[in-house]
C-alpha cells in the first residue's frame, strides 16, 4: 500500500539503486537546494552490498527496499510515492537545474497532432553523456533524435509521468530489460508527450568500459531483437553475460 497523498506534494523522484556507491552521492547532493515542501526523493534499494545505503542515509531522502530488478524497484517507489507527478531517475543520471519547474511547464503545455491540441501527460529530457570526445556527442545526438521521432525514451532520459496515467497503463511491466521502452510504447498510445530540451547528464561508463563501437552495436542489436519479438529475458542474458556466468 502506498502512503496517503500529501496536499502539498507535487513531484516524486524515484531512484532505483543496486550497488551505486560510486555515483549516488553526486546524484543526491544535487537535490540539496531543492524545495522539499513540493518534492520528495525516494531511493529504492534492490539489495545493495556496498555502501549505497550508508550514502543515501546522509541525504534528505527516503530509502525503501524492493525485490531486485529495475522495473520492480521503480514500481515499488511509485507505490510509496505521494506526488502527483512521478520522475524515474537512474542513479548515474543528473537532472538539470530547475528540473521541477521545467517538468511543470512541460505538463501544462498543450501538444498538437492530427486530432488537435491536448495537455501533455508525460515526457522525458534530452540527454548528454559525461564522456569527452566526439563519439559521445554523436551518440547523445542520436539518442535525443531517436526519442523525439519515435516517442520512445530510455531510462537514461529521466522519464516523468502523471501518476494517474502511470497507474492507468499498468505501471512498468515486470521485465528484466527494456521496461522503459515497453512503458514508453504504452504511454505514447495513451497520451501526449512533451520532451524537454534542457538535458540530463548521464554516465558514459558502459561505453568507456566496453568500447564505444561495441556498445553501440550491442544496443542496436538488442533493440532490433526486442522489436522483432525476442523475450526480454533472453535479451537480459545477452546484455549481462557476466551475471549468467556467475549464476
Amino acid at each position: 500500500m502506498g502512503r496517503e497523498k500529501s496536499d502539498g506534494q507535487r513531484l516524486s523522484i524515484i531512484i532505483p539503486v543496486l550497488n551505486e556507491e560510486r555515483s549516488l552521492a553526486r546524484i543526491l547532493s544535487a537535490f540539496e537546494s531543492w524545495e522539499r515542501t513540493t518534492s520528495e526523493i525516494i531511493v529504492v534499494d534492490g539489495g545493495s552490498t556496498d555502501r549505497t545505503l550508508d550514502i543515501a542515509g546522509d541525504y534528505p531522502c527516503t530509502v525503501i527496499s524492493a525485490a531486485k530488478g529495475r522495473a520492480s524497484q521503480m514500481n515499488a517507489g511509485a507505490n510509496y510515492a505521494t506526488g502527483e507527478i512521478l520522475l524515474f531517475l537512474h542513479a548515474d543520471t543528473t537532472l538539470p537545474a530547475a528540473a521541477a519547474q521545467l517538468i511543470e511547464e512541460a505538463l501544462h503545455r498543450e501538444v498538437g497532432d492530427s486530432k488537435g491540441f491536448k495537455r501533455a501527460d508525460w515526457g522525458w529530457f534530452d540527454v548528454r553523456l559525461d564522456g569527452d570526445g566526439f563519439a559521445f556527442r554523436v551518440i547523445e545526438w542520436f539518442m535525443t533524435v531517436r526519442a523525439r521521432l519515435t516517442r520512445v525514451c530510455t531510462g537514461d532520459q529521466a522519464l516523468f509521468v502523471r501518476r494517474d496515467l502511470f497507474e492507468a497503463v499498468g505501471r512498468f511491466p515486470e521485465l528484466p530489460l527494456m521496461e522503459d521502452v515497453a512503458l514508453s510504447k504504452t504511454l505514447r498510445r495513451a497520451a501526449r508527450a512533451r520532451p524537454i530540451v534542457k538535458r540530463v547528464t548521464t554516465s558514459s561508463r558502459r561505453w568507456q568500459r566496453q568500447g564505444v563501437v561495441r556498445t553501440v552495436l550491442l544496443m542496436w542489436e538488442l533493440r532490433m531483437r526486442y522489436f522483432l519479438g525476442e523475450s526480454p529475458q533472453a535479451l537480459h542474458k545477452r546484455y549481462y553475460p557476466e551475471r549468467r556466468a556467475v549464476e
